[in-house]
Formats: C-alpha cells, sequence, structure tokens
C-alpha cells in the first residue's frame, strides 16, 4: 500500500501562482513513477503531468506545458507540482497518483497504469 496526502489548493487570483505538495508514505514509493490529475465540475479526470521514479522524465499535458513544474525530493517521497500562470481553467480539484513502474525513466500519463491515489485538492483560479 502506498498513501498519498495531497496539500497546497486553495483560492488565486488569474496569474497568480500555486505549489502542491503530494507526501507518499507506505511502500518503497521509490519505485513508483508520480503523476498529477485534475478534474473540474462536470467533467472527466484528465491528466497534468507525471514524473519517473528517477525524478527525471517529466511529463505535461500540452495545456499546462510551459506553466506547471512537476518535481521530487531526494527522496522520492514528496512530489511537488509548481503551479504558474494560473488561468481560470485551471480550477479543478488536483489529485496525486502513483503508479508501480520497472523501468526509472518511466512517466505514465494514462491514469490506467495508476494504482494509488490521493483524496485531492481543490484549485480555485478567479478572474
Amino acid at each position: 500500500q502506498v498513501q498519498l496526502v495531497e496539500s497546497g489548493g486553495g483560492l488565486v487570483q488569474a496569474g497568480g501562482s500555486l505549489r502542491l505538495s503530494c507526501a507518499a508514505s507506505g511502500r518503497t514509493v521509490s519505485n513508483y513513477a508520480m503523476g498529477w490529475f485534475r478534474q473540474a465540475p462536470g467533467k472527466e479526470r484528465e491528466f497534468v503531468a507525471a514524473i519517473s521514479r528517477g525524478g527525471y522524465s517529466p511529463v505535461y499535458d500540452d495545456s499546462v506545458k510551459g506553466r506547471f513544474t512537476i518535481s521530487r525530493d531526494n527522496t522520492g517521497n514528496t512530489v511537488y507540482l509548481q503551479m504558474n500562470s494560473l488561468k481560470p481553467e485551471d480550477t479543478a480539484a488536483y489529485s496525486c497518483a502513483a503508479s508501480y513502474v520497472v523501468r526509472a525513466t518511466t512517466a505514465p500519463a494514462s491514469e490506467e497504469n495508476y494504482t494509488y491515489w490521493g483524496q485531492g485538492t481543490q484549485v480555485t483560479v478567479s478572474s
């Protein structure tokens, strides 16, 4: 089992920034790639970003590329999502997820690859 707890959400004006954190515990978290997904009201959950278990090979959805940055700390147990130049359309509940991977460079973009999920943190961007 891997437990994931997100934090850092809130209300911000358009153009502002937020940093989300995801604290992972349980099984050897370093064996897992980590991803961020979001779900807006009335919409399906969508991929935002992912990072390999080695902390490299970040992958981003086109909608956030150049504005969001995913990273993980040296222990690999905390994953961050730095969100800059936020837009109202970024408003959603953001969840982190863990995917067991063999290759250190793998960073899955499909939610079907993720086994463990956090409860989510709300991000609201006002215009």
